[in-house]
């Protein structure tokens, strides 16, 4: 860098700080918290023009239908796989009768939420 070139930059340098230097800081007055503001007073409702009804529709809170103790359904004993292993016919046969009663049960609880669902919407 030439002489030149760093007396210009050294000059327009001293010129960009002085001008922050200028400005001196001013003694803040004693500020003072703005009101609060008014809150805006909502408008009454309009009233509907003559001839016209206004409708309102009630919509009924939705019920819960299922009981939380209904629970999932259970593993039936009379599987794929269990009338497989099963050594004979007494055995698939004793399988499927208790396969058969645990079904019953699920089925009557299940009519039974069914049942109440549908008088809680009457």
């Amino acid at each position: 860098m030439s002489a030149t070139a760093r007396l210009a930059s050294a000059a327009a340098l001293a010129a960009a700080l002085s001008g922050c230097a200028s400005i001196a800081e001013r003694p803040h007055a004693a500020r003072t918290p703005a009101p609060a503001a008014q809150p805006v007073p909502t408008p009454p409702p309009a009233t509907p023009p003559a001839g016209q009804k206004v409708v309102r529709v009630y919509v009924p809170k939705p019920v819960k239908c299922v009981p939380d103790d209904l629970g999932a359904p259970p593993a039936y004993p009379d599987s794929d796989a269990a009338l497989l292993q099963a050594g004979g016919a007494a055995d698939r046969y004793q399988l499927m009768a208790a396969g058969r009663i645990l079904r019953q049960q699920r089925l009557q609880r299940l009519e039974e939420a069914i049942k109440r669902c549908r008088n809680l919407g009457r």
